[in-house]
């Protein structure tokens, strides 16, 4: 489809969020409503997309970057004063133009691509996407001849009674030829209660002409949703998250409550992965196959390999090996590796810390900026004292060493291969291969001391 073009609509401010982000910048699953549209409408092989942009312009430019060209609408004069922006880019251009608003994330591709084809196959100048509501209230009403061309479209302050109970609606997507698109777009009027350019006016202006106008009804009512403040977010997150999830366990993922989980639109899960109720998966997560995530964890931009159990846990981008059991209750912060085999137990903190194959941290023990060679032991009660009030400063402890519990590592310091590190030892020089490192006070017993107290 080299012929086919896409106009975005993201220039409104929306006020009705309430909120000092930019409204088509309210994600959705883990992503702006605006670049679910672009990246769906690029699904289609379109030849050019145009952003139309206005209040927030800079910051949808930084989102979207390469995927789209931009023109600014800078008054905000209606939707066909929007579209009309984009005329220098594309108003000589042959083919047909699909206009699309940034706030409806949940239109599928699939659709996009039908209501293409219709157009295409109607052999007309416009194509609306309608649906049929349940509840038409507020919605503009689509009015077909009896040859199933549409003849108007009446928005509901001005439709009768017997119009008020048509149930296909408009969505506000469209498809146009092109140069009539912006050929018509010179002619819409502001003469209205707003004193806007309504986008719609170019449908009865091409009827009004003769041509065909014609309307491809969605299967789905709910994606195209458009939304416009806190309620309809939620709906639309509800609603893709629904999706999502589904498309998961259709390829092989278990989850045993999906209505309790929280699964962002890039995340990738492997098959028979067991999902447990509270989870939330975020970002760029790649969860691999047969593993365990237990409840309530939440895991952001981070790599799990096979067969791991993350039980209760957090992890934020890091990377955590295969075979590895995390938690309950671990916190694996950035920029962590976690190798094959290892463990990391309950209320273990890493933060940037490599901890190597086969390697065990299994309770209360923080490591950070520390690079741990594989087969290590860390016993609990261990902190890599990295952080000296102004710069942070590494642990390196070599393979198959063993740290006793309750061992203070002062950073920057070096434990070679095969050394053991005793109990309640506070580490401050580099500790030799093979060597058995003991810093403590030597234990006394005072005899007959709690008599002395007279504790009674």
């Amino acid at each position: 489809m080299t012929n086919i073009y896409a106009v975005v609509l993201a220039a409104g401010q929306g006020t009705r969020m309430k909120s000092k982000l930019y409204k088509v910048l309210h994600p959705v699953c883990g992503k702006p409503m605006v670049e679910h549209v672009v990246d769906h409408v690029q699904l289609l092989d379109v030849a050019r997309t145009v952003s139309i942009v206005g209040h927030g312009a800079e910051k949808v430019k930084d989102q979207l970057g390469e995927k789209s060209e931009y023109v600014l609408q800078a008054e905000q004069l209606g939707t066909a004063h929007a579209v009309q922006q984009a005329e220098p880019l594309l108003g000589d251009l042959e083919g047909t133009t699909m206009v699309i608003c940034g706030d409806t994330p949940l239109i599928r591709p699939e659709t996009m691509k039908a209501l293409l084809e219709h157009h295409k196959q109607q052999n007309a100048k416009a194509t609306i996407l309608t649906a049929i509501a349940g509840n038409p209230t507020g919605y503009g009403r689509i009015i077909r001849g009896a040859n199933g061309q549409v003849e108007q479209i009446v928005e509901q302050k001005d439709a009768s009674h017997e119009q008020q109970q048509v149930t296909e609606i408009n969505t506000g997507t469209y498809c146009f030829d092109n140069k009539a698109l912006f050929a018509t777009l010179k002619l819409v009027k502001n003469d209205n209660s707003q004193g806007e350019y309504y986008l719609p006016d170019v449908i009865e202006i091409l009827q009004q002409q003769g041509e065909i106008v014609s309307a491809f009804a969605s299967e789905d009512f709910s994606e195209t949703l458009g939304v416009n403040d806190r309620i309809a977010l939620s709906q639309a997150e509800a609603t893709m998250r629904r999706r999502i999830n589904e498309g998961h366990m259709r390829n092989g993922v278990s989850f045993i409550n999906p209505d309790n989980t929280y699964i962002d639109v890039d995340v990738k899960i492997g098959r028979d992965t067991i999902i447990q109720p509270g989870v939330t998966l975020s970002g760029n997560t790649i969860i691999g196959e047969d593993c365990i995530i237990g409840p309530n964890s939440r895991i952001t931009d981070s790599q799990i390999g096979d067969r791991t159990t993350v039980d209760s846990s957090n992890v934020d981008q890091s990377s955590v090996g295969e075979d590895v059991a995390v938690g309950p209750f671990a916190n694996i912060r950035p920029a962590s590796q976690v190798g094959n085999k290892a463990k990391v137990g309950n209320f273990v903190e890493l933060k940037k810390t490599i901890l190597g194959e086969g390697s065990k941290a299994s309770h209360l023990t923080y490591l950070g900026d520390a690079e741990i060679g594989k087969a290590v032991n860390i016993g609990c009660g261990t902190i890599t004292v990295n952080y000296d009030g102004v710069n942070k400063f590494k642990t390196i402890i070599g393979d198959r060493s063993f740290v006793g519990c309750n061992s203070n590592l002062v950073a920057p310091i070096t434990i070679g291969a095969d050394t053991y590190i005793a109990a309640g030892t506070t580490v401050t020089k580099e500790v030799p291969q093979f060597a058995l490192a003991i810093g403590r006070s030597r234990q006394e017993n005072k005899e007959n001391y709690v008599n002395k107290l007279n504790i009674k």
